[in-house]
């Protein structure tokens, strides 16, 4: 006799494993252990050449908007050799926990209180002090774009930042990251547009992104020469590279048909326009403004962007869950500070408050020892995953 329909699909479904972190002594080892039988891995492990054999990869145009910076690339540089300034000084004979190799985890931050849709309660942990840093328009890079990282992030036990400028939904990410640790970024469309604002926290919510990454810096796009040079602005062309959340929003759809009297693909030109408009308003909130998201977000709110002592302790005041250190690697201003130098004196002043996060500049583990050091709760990784992306799609990130 066949059993009921529930038990024939309890006893088919597969089952569960209990997830492990990813060991990085064993990943080191394998690579080794393949190398007895003459396999070379597909990639180098020298990061500080990832870009250049990225860039080969690329068009002009995504290798532009990837490597370029604002200005003169002062700022970027400041990013870089900021961390030549500090120095890690080991101690020897202490024992470690495991198995000799310390342990990496990222436990209490205030950002991680508890996934909003599963609904889980108390501080989560993270595997490594790293999150994927809120990167646009991947499909510039590989044709998989925020698939392939999201999914890559979720396999690496490392949360994923979807970026508003994604060239693919909101829904479709998460699809792609599974039950991974995903946080959301937000380009914030000016109090006029509050609808649209309220849509986006919604669907983010809805599809399990946790927390929320405010973007400070960027409210419209910095002087950047190498984008300039090619003509290149990705949130202006119609084909959705960049714009995919607004021309999948329902309100902004809604909207857009009551003005224009037609659907967003009938006139993709305009919507691009209007939807880039929306993110980009060319002016900057202000601190009242932060009530707006709370009294619309459940999880915590972490402000990107924060360059000063000042700044830092107005967001304590705010109310907010957490900071970025970061000044966009470089990307939006030029002759600012690097943001690892800045990094001690608002860890002094703020980070028993707060959440400090950090990025800018990184490239290898020891610059994410060195901004632990300094007081970084967790570090942010922008380029290198992009350059993984464009050498090898999810297996390169």
């Amino acid at each position: 006799m066949a059993p009921p329909p529930e038990q024939h699909e309890a006893a088919t479904r597969p089952k569960m494993e209990k997830h492990q972190d990813p060991n990085p002594i064993e990943y080191e080892n394998s690579v080794y252990q393949k190398g007895l039988k003459y396999q070379r891995p597909p990639f180098t492990f020298k990061p500080l050449e990832w870009e250049a054999l990225a860039s080969a990869r690329m068009s002009a145009e995504s290798a532009g908007y990837v490597t370029g910076n604002a200005g003169t690339g002062e700022t970027a540089r400041k990013n870089r050799e900021a961390f030549g300034k500090w120095s890690i000084v080991p101690k020897r004979l202490v024992k470690a926990s495991g198995e000799g190799f310390p342990d990496l985890s990222v436990t209490g931050l205030r950002t991680c209180a508890g996934n909003v849709a599963g609904g889980d309660k108390g501080d989560k942990r993270l595997p490594f002090p790293i999150a994927c840093a809120p990167v646009g328009v991947q499909r510039i890079f590989n044709p998989e774009g925020e698939m392939a990282a999201a999914a890559a992030a979720a396999k690496s036990h490392v949360p994923y930042i979807m970026s508003t400028a994604s060239s693919t939904s909101i829904e479709d990410v998460a699809k792609a990251n599974g039950d991974g640790e995903r946080w959301f970024q937000l380009y914030w469309p000016p109090n006029e547009r509050q609808d649209i604002t309220k849509s986006i926290l919604s669907r983010a919510e809805k599809a399990g992104f946790s927390a929320l990454f405010v973007t400070l810096d960027t409210y419209i796009l910095g002087w950047r020469p190498s984008d300039m040079d090619n003509g290149y602005n990705p949130f202006l062309r119609s084909d959705q590279i960049g714009v995919a959340i607004g021309m999948t929003d329902p309100v902004f759809r809604a909207t857009f048909k009551e003005k224009h009297g037609c659907e967003v693909e009938d006139d993709m030109g305009a919507a691009v326009a209007e939807w880039t408009r929306t993110v980009f308003p060319g002016m900057s909130h202000t601190w009242e403004d932060i009530q707006f998201l709370q009294e619309h977000w459940k999880g915590p709110i972490v402000l990107k962007g924060i360059q000063t002592v000042e700044d830092a302790r107005q967001a304590v005041a705010a109310g907010v869950q957490g900071i970025v250190v970061s000044n966009h690697g470089g990307r939006q201003t030029d002759g600012g500070n690097s943001s690892l130098g800045v990094l001690p004196r608002i860890v002094d002043a703020v980070g028993e408050q707060l959440d400090v996060f950090f990025d800018s500049g990184i490239r290898c583990g020891a610059d994410i020892a060195k901004a632990l050091a300094l007081g970084a709760k967790c570090c942010l990784i922008g380029r290198p995953y992009v350059y993984g992306l464009a050498l090898g799609g999810r297996g390169g990130c």
